[in-house]
């Protein structure tokens, strides 16, 4: 029996759906601590200090920036040689992640109704959490093509690839030229390395830990290190090393399985206690969760219907326009991504509970719908 059990916890650990799954677990974890009598613990530890920076902010810009860092090396993977390799490739995902980001951002704005003191937020729904989504996707297992599963993760690591950008051209702070010259040296290093097809991934490493010390001190996210090293990472090198496969397959377990959730549960908790319907109904969770829930399955799904119907691309092979429908919604799931922007876009404490509000009411109805339309969908054959 034990041996059945183990076996069967391994075949977990390695399906697409455990990072989800482990996702969603912490982050009702952490919505239950922050609503218990251990609430003052959850929030006194976020909060010590841990060395120069407190233990939240040892997780959102030191450990996110090794999650950043994989999400980079997924996007230059897929770009050069896997899902996104050709501009054929690219149509579909590309078209429905553009939508995807371009719908629940206008709603956000329409919301705020000119508010200045929120439209800083505009981005927050504008982002797919990846482990989320396939999570669900993967649980509905053979009922879903395959070929839908690979337009979601298209559209998710492309998505990420639009949070990336937004976050370093709209969320950055107050600029330090010194510390954006150590920027610019690290990534000389870095790409003297990588012409030399240096093979040794701790060189990188190394200097990419510099590189994340001086864009901590340059007014830029700290986080986004992750991605600009991930560009210098080669993907053969000498002595036919494969130096980007190595590192991404030593972090994605590490990523999924720890990183990902901790951030989950050191930002997800919120008390509830005080929150009543008006403050629901308030601009900013009202914003972002008819963003998530409505914007992205119009901009997805609206974009995707535009795009075949022109011949510009083709509906996912095996898939109807049912399941694609439903795929879309699930894009709804904004999770950790647009938790990760709301802490940028608004300094305030209650306005960062008033976003993580809306944004799991947004994802769970994106994730319960999702799943509805998908499950009724292969029924229907």
């Amino acid at each position: 029996m034990k041996i059945k059990a183990h076996k069967t916890l391994l075949a977990f650990l390695h399906s697409e759906a455990a990072g989800g799954v482990i996702l969603m677990g912490v982050a009702a974890l952490a919505l239950a601590i922050a609503n218990s009598p251990l609430a003052g613990l959850y929030f006194h530890t976020l909060h010590l200090p841990l060395g120069p920076l407190p233990v939240l902010e040892w997780i959102n810009d030191g450990l996110m920036a090794l999650f950043f860092l994989l999400v980079g090396l997924e996007i230059k993977r897929e770009m050069i040689g896997g899902q996104l390799a050709s501009w054929a490739q690219r149509a579909l995902p590309g078209i429905a992640a553009a939508g995807g980001m371009a719908v629940p951002a206008l709603i956000y704005l329409v919301v705020q109704r000119g508010d200045g003191q929120t439209l800083h937020g505009w981005a927050i729904p504008a982002a797919t959490d990846i482990a989320f989504a396939l999570g669900v996707i993967t649980l509905l297992g053979s009922r879903v093509p395959v070929s839908l599963k690979v337009f979601l993760t298209a559209l998710a690591i492309l998505d990420d690839l639009g949070a990336v950008l937004i976050i370093a051209f709209f969320y950055a702070g107050d600029l330090h030229l010194w510390a954006l010259g150590g920027v610019a040296v690290a990534a000389v290093v870095l790409l003297a390395l990588n012409r030399l097809r240096v093979a040794g991934l701790w060189a990188y490493l190394g200097v990419g830990a510099v590189l994340w010390v001086c864009m901590l001190k340059s007014g830029v996210h700290a986080t986004l290190a992750g991605v600009l090293l991930a560009l210098f990472i080669p993907i053969t090198a000498k002595g036919d090393a494969r130096p980007l496969e190595t590192l991404e397959h030593a972090l994605a377990p590490w990523v999924a399985f720890l990183i990902v959730p901790l951030f989950g549960f050191a930002n997800a908790g919120v008390a509830l206690g005080g929150v009543g319907l008006s403050a629901l109904t308030s601009p900013i969770p009202l914003g972002v969760g008819l963003g998530l829930f409505f914007g992205k399955q119009i901009g997805v799904f609206g974009s995707a219907f535009i795009a075949i119907k022109l011949r510009v691309a083709q509906l996912p092979h095996g898939a109807s326009w049912r399941q694609l429908y439903g795929t879309a919604v699930l894009c709804g799931i904004g999770f950790t991504m647009s938790l990760f922007i709301g802490l940028l876009a608004f300094a305030d404490p209650a306005q960062q509970d008033l976003t993580k509000i809306g944004v799991l009411a947004g994802s769970i109805a994106s994730a319960v719908l999702g799943w509805i339309i998908l499950s009724t969908a292969a029924k229907r054959g």
